[in-house]
Formats: structure tokens, C-alpha cells, sequence
């Protein structure tokens, strides 16, 4: 029997041939991935151990992001804290503010990935870095603190969930549509502790912008991490981009067997989906465009390290542009990473944006979290491109979050209520993800 990518990673991490679904292993890590919210505690832990060290300074990426510029007085704590810990111990793959990004987004647009890697973060969506073969996961603060210090983690092998994808995406639908149909159809614990992995000759057609969308999502299923077998678009992908050195061996060598084991195999009809809307108060709460409905909302936001990357900030400019938003919303651009929002700047597509009425705010997750940059006040509604829509999740606790693709988005910021991306792109200039110019 073979093995699952996932099993192989974990294996060769261990100093193990094999390993097998529900084995606790040791394994090695590659690299860590710290921001500023949960890193100082994983280092006051440390410190309060007689432990402040570092396994390896330059396996070590580190960048402010949750709350960027700081918002109060207690961010700018925590974000002095983590300058403090990366000057103390010499860690140069540090990025600052104007050059800072959200930690999901930055790392792979700065070549920290090679397939085959084990990689770990103190955050949920560490996970979106399975997109390149990698295992990725996220972490509490006490195992951030043990990997920060020795450079190894056990974990329990996952089962894996294989997710095959048929068909080519009609115009109008990104890959957003397609993990809200999985997470609608799953549910938000029908992968817990479980590798989603996904396969199919849709992914050959997906960019690796459009794939991290996928591999982000998989947390909000319950997954311990999302993946995707390296194939060329990865590798061209990485080796544009490499930063560290290449002692990890082939990347095709990072595949799943033929005869690997998998505990369900789920094939979705990518080429049968619409544009889909996950309602409040759960990521699986979903509907197709056409079951939707009015659904009136004062808030549009675009951003956060599921959907605002430059092919997603493309296509919602291709759909704003002549357009105006809305009377009565908000418009609220909030690029992943500050790579991006010069990439942005410079194709012009801030022009469009700002003309529309958009504002534009540097790298965040801000309100993603309920931080700043849009926050919802009391029976607010606001359609998203992030990935939670948890009750309290951008603000009051009575507010509504709508979770949709960039395009939804965009179409909805005009229309001032829940718009099909699809009723605004007649235009014969439009292009479709599978063009590698859409947004994921």
C-alpha cells in the first residue's frame, strides 16, 4: 500500500520509512512562521523557562500583521516585543512594517517554500501553504514555543480526505466557489483533524494563487491542514521565487501514490458550480447565487490571506471598473501583502478602485478578526472575501458576515445588496480564471 503526500512528509520528518493514520511522531521543521499576536507569549514562555533560544535563525520568517500600523497601545506591546525577540537572536527574515505583509500570503511570494517541507505558525491558516506540497499547520503559542526552541514538533498522522475536482470552471466562478460548495457539503467538522487533499484536472487549469484559496480554507472544515501534489505550475512557482536553499530533493518526489489509502474520496463537478454565498453564521452555511436572494449590505470588504492577492484584486477591478459603489456601503481593499499593493499601484488598478469610491488600506488582517480596518457596528452586514463568519467574527456581535469570491464581492459592492458577478461581465474582454488573469 502507498502513502498519502501528507504521510510521506511526516514520515521522512521522523527518520521513518512509513508512517501510518493515528501514529504519534516527532518530526523535524523546516521552517516557522511567527506574527505578532501569538509569538510574544510563546516567548515569554521561554523566557520564564531559562529557554531563549532559537533552533535555527534562518528558518525563521517573521512579520507583523494582525494589527498593522498598531491600533492601541497594546498592539504596539506586542509588535515592540516581536522586534525586541528578532533583534536579540539575529533572525534576518524579518519584515517590517512598508515592507510587512500577512504572514500566509508573504511567505510563499518570498520563496520560503520547497515542497516536501514542514512547516508551522502560531495561526489557523498556516495551512493555506499546502498548496505547495508542503505540510503546514497551525499551532498553539506552548508548541510555537517548542518548535521556536529545539525545532521539532510530535504530531498525530492525519487521515486524509481526498477531494477530486472534474471539469473546467465557468466564467463568473473562482476557486472560492469551490471550497464553500465542499465546506457546504462537508461541513465545518467533516474533515476534523483530517488532510483535505485535492487532485483532479481542475487544479492543472488553477493558478497557485487559486489553489492557496483551497488549502486556505481547510481549517474552516476542521482540517488539520490542506494539500496539493507539486506539478509544473508549483514548480515554476517556486523556482521564480526560491529563497532557501535547495537540499529538500525533488519536488515530485513530494506525490501521493497511486495506491495510497484515503479514509473518503469526494469528486466535485467543478464545471456544474455557480457563484456560491456562505450565510451567517458558519463557512457551510452556503447557497448558490441564484437561491440567495435580496440580501441589502452596508459593507464590502475585499482582503485577508484567503482572497487578496493580485489575481483577486485584478478581477474585482475588471468588474468595478466604470462602476461606482453603492450609496450607503463601504468599501473597504485591503491588499495581502505590501509586494502586492505595489504590484497593484502600479497596473493602475488602485485608480479604478479609488474612482469607484473604494478606500485602500495597507497589508492587514485587520477587520478579518474583528482588529480594524472595517469593523461592523450593531445589525451591520457586510459581504467578505475572508474565510470566518463566526458570530462576532468583524465586530458586533449582532452584525452579518457574507462570505463570497472577489467577484461576488465587487458585484455586490455596486448593486449595494448580494449581486451574481456574473450579470456584470458582457463585456468581451473578460477572462476567466483558467486564463491566469481572474482572482482565486
Amino acid at each position: 500500500m502507498g502513502q498519502t503526500i501528507i504521510e510521506k512528509i511526516l514520515a521522512a520528518h521522523a527518520g521513518r520509512e512509513r508512517v501510518r493514520p493515528g501514529e504519534i511522531v516527532n518530526a523535524k521543521i523546516d521552517l516557522v512562521v511567527a506574527h505578532e499576536v501569538t509569538t510574544p507569549a510563546a516567548v515569554a514562555m521561554l523566557q520564564k523557562l531559562g529557554m531563549d533560544r532559537v533552533f535555527d535563525p534562518d528558518r525563521i520568517v517573521v512579520t507583523p500583521d494582525h494589527f498593522v500600523p498598531n491600533k492601541d497601545m497594546a498592539t504596539a506591546e506586542l509588535t515592540k516585543q516581536l522586534r525586541q525577540w528578532v533583534q536579540r537572536h539575529g533572525i534576518k527574515h524579518y519584515f517590517e512594517l512598508g515592507n510587512h505583509g500577512i504572514c500566509h500570503a508573504l511567505v510563499p511570494e518570498n520563496g520560503f517554500l520547497l515542497p516536501g517541507m514542514t512547516v508551522v505558525c502560531g495561526d489557523s491558516h498556516t495551512c493555506t501553504m499546502g498548496a505547495f506540497g508542503v505540510f503546514a499547520a497551525g499551532i498553539g503559542s506552548t508548541d510555537l514555543a517548542a518548535a521556536i526552541a529545539t525545532g521539532e514538533l510530535w504530531f498525530r498522522v492525519p487521515e486524509t480526505l481526498r477531494f477530486v475536482l472534474k471539469g473546467d470552471l465557468p466564467p463568473g466562478v473562482y476557486s472560492k466557489d469551490i471550497i464553500l460548495t465542499i465546506i457546504g457539503k462537508i461541513g465545518v467538522d467533516g474533515a476534523l483533524y483530517k488532510v483535505m487533499e485535492y487532485a483532479g484536472d481542475t487544479l492543472g487549469k488553477l493558478s497557485m494563487e487559486a489553489r492557496m484559496t483551497l488549502t486556505n480554507m481547510a481549517v474552516e472544515a476542521g482540517a488539520k491542514t490542506g494539500v496539493i501534489d507539486p506539478d509544473q505550475t508549483t514548480v515554476d512557482y517556486v523556482q521564480a521565487r526560491r529563497t532557501l536553499p535547495a537540499e529538500a530533493a525533488s519536488y515530485f518526489r513530494w506525490r501521493s501514490d497511486e495506491d495510497a489509502e484515503y479514509e473518503q474520496t469526494i469528486e466535485i463537478r467543478a464545471d456544474q458550480l455557480e457563484p456560491t454565498v456562505a450565510f451567517p453564521f458558519l463557512p457551510s452555511n452556503t447557497r448558490r447565487i441564484s437561491e440567495v436572494g435580496k440580501v441589502r449590505i452596508d459593507q464590502a470588504y475585499l482582503g485577508s490571506c484567503t482572497n487578496a492577492r493580485i489575481e483577486d484584486l485584478r478581477v474585482a477591478a475588471q468588474i468595478m471598473k466604470g462602476h461606482k459603489v453603492a450609496r450607503g456601503v463601504r468599501a473597504i481593499l485591503v491588499p495581502a501583502t505590501t509586494a502586492i499593493w505595489r504590484q497593484a499601484n502600479k497596473e493602475g488598478l488602485f485608480d479604478i478602485f479609488a474612482e469607484a469610491g473604494w478606500v485602500i488600506s495597507t497589508a492587514t488582517c485587520g477587520a478579518c478578526l474583528g482588529g480594524s480596518m472595517g469593523v461592523l457596528g450593531q445589525k451591520e452586514v457586510c459581504i467578505s472575501s475572508t474565510n470566518r463568519n463566526f458570530v462576532g467574527r468583524m465586530g458586533h456581535p449582532t452584525a452579518e458576515v457574507y462570505l463570497a469570491s472577489p467577484a461576488t464581492v465587487a458585484a455586490s459592492a455596486i448593486a449595494g445588496q448580494i449581486a451574481d458577478p456574473r450579470e456584470l461581465m458582457g463585456s468581451a474582454g473578460w477572462r476567466t480564471q483558467a486564463d491566469g488573469y481572474a482572482g482565486s
